[in-house]
């Protein structure tokens, strides 16, 4: 049913509220050493998962001017040191902050080992998880490959990877740098879950020329249009359908007699290596492959939007929230060309859903998540990702301060009839990990 992507690359979407009409504020501070709190001079300062990003002075200082209002978290890197994070809400009355970053403990003087190089299967691997298959991924690579440490458990059929200071990654179909601090990736083949997070900046490249220009804008377009961002916006916005958005309930049962069932298969299957059957026996293999630990039924009905969307008394928050799993379709853009499978049905009605279409699937970690007003999740850990949404990786990442064209979304033709004949799926539905970016 849903090979889940935690969407922990949204550490990738976590924190920031950004939007080119937004109140701004003034967020100054200094950074400085744990232990003798002397400045650190010429150390980056940046807001993660943004565009936006300053060097102190020679006192140590930095200052965004124009930042607008919303919660950021705010790291700090000097080479030599780990990492500082800091997580501010900025208003409108100007904040001062202190980074304080922890020496890594290695002198210039100290002789650094190289670690063995990655096996180039293993790397491989990751890349193709870590930056995706999609077109816009092709278009994207590791700037420093050796910087990044490549690992696989045989026994847990676990992959991670790990950077010793950052892993920059050029995305010349978006034209971003981008610098992932403090990157944490792992997979794992039996579950199918996949999971990575950090601390991302993003840099503008410069084009060759305008029409280079152009190119990215569209593509940026492209990247943002029906994605996980742009839905989570349109819930905040109360514009699902305005944004050709469909939402459906699925509904999962566990199948408490697979494991039975699935035993009962593998013994047959090794007592007659030879494919030797009886009547009997092919009948059971049939019945026994059709079974599922999970089943999951899908209704063809849109979701009213109380049903996925709730405000808080004071009308300050807004949470998405659904029971079992959510289908969301997007209508009017095709999937990418690599994405190789096909879309997962919408159900019977008594007029069809338009075929260009992207399908995913969602589900909640908890009873709700809340969502800020540019489509970014207070807590990134809330949600997983499955299908089309799982198979977007880093090809399509945008930082949180893109601001998307104006322009009207396509919306579904009018709405179905509703049905009452749910369409069934027996994919197993996989866990996620429990870690994240």
């Amino acid at each position: 049913m849903m090979n889940i992507l935690r969407l922990f690359l949204v550490s990738c979407f976590c924190l920031g509220t950004l939007g080119a009409a937004r109140a701004q504020g003034k967020l100054s501070g200094v950074v400085q050493d744990s232990v003798t709190h002397e400045p650190l001079a010429f150390s980056s300062v940046f807001l993660a998962n943004t565009t936006l990003g300053v060097t102190t002075n020679e006192l140590g200082r930095f200052e965004f001017a124009k930042v607008p209002t919303g919660t950021y978290s705010v790291v700090g890197s000097y080479v030599g040191y780990r990492l500082a994070k800091q997580v501010v809400t900025i208003t409108s009355t100007p904040q001062q902050i202190t980074l304080v970053l922890a020496a890594t403990g290695n002198q210039l003087a100290e002789v650094v080992v190289e670690s063995t190089p990655n096996d180039p299967k293993d790397y491989q691997k990751f890349m193709d998880q870590f930056l995706g298959r999609t077109a816009f991924s092709d278009q994207s690579h590791i700037v420093n490959p050796k910087d990044v440490i490549v690992n696989y458990d045989d026994s847990t059929k676990d992959l991670t990877a790990r950077s010793r200071k950052f892993v920059q990654i050029d995305n010349d179909a978006l034209g971003y740098h981008v610098k992932y601090y403090g990157l944490r990736f792992s997979s794992n083949d039996e579950d199918g879950s996949l999971s990575f997070y950090g601390e991302p900046v993003f840099e503008e490249m410069t084009p060759r020329d305008e029409r280079q220009q152009r190119q990215w804008a569209a593509n940026r377009a492209t990247a943002y249009n029906g994605s996980f961002n742009h839905f989570l916006k349109s819930v905040y916005d109360n514009r699902v359908a305005a944004e050709g958005f469909l939402t459906q309930h699925v509904r999962v049962v566990v199948n408490n007699r697979f494991e039975l069932t699935d035993s009962l298969r593998r013994t047959l299957l090794t007592q007659r290596p030879n494919g030797q059957f009886s009547k009997a026996e092919k009948d059971s293999l049939t019945k026994w492959n059709r079974a599922a630990p999970v089943t999951a039924t899908v209704y063809p009905e849109a979701l009213p939007i109380d049903s996925i969307r709730r405000v808080s008394a004071d009308g300050q928050h807004v949470y998405l929230r659904f029971t079992g799993e959510l289908q969301v379709a997007h209508f009017g853009e095709a999937p990418d060309p690599k994405y190789g499978r096909p879309m997962s049905p919408l159900g019977a009605t008594a007029k069809p859903y338009p075929t260009l279409r992207q399908v995913s699937r969602l589900r909640l970690q908890g009873h709700e998540a809340e969502i800020q007003s540019n489509g970014s999740l207070i807590n990134p850990f809330d949600v997983s990702a499955g299908e089309y949404w799982g198979f977007e990786k880093i090809g399509e990442f945008l930082p949180l301060n893109y601001v998307p064209p104006i322009a009207a979304a396509p919306a579904p033709a009018a709405a179905p009839v509703r049905s009452t004949t749910p369409t069934r799926s027996a994919t197993p539905t996989r866990s996620a990990a429990s870690t994240r970016p």
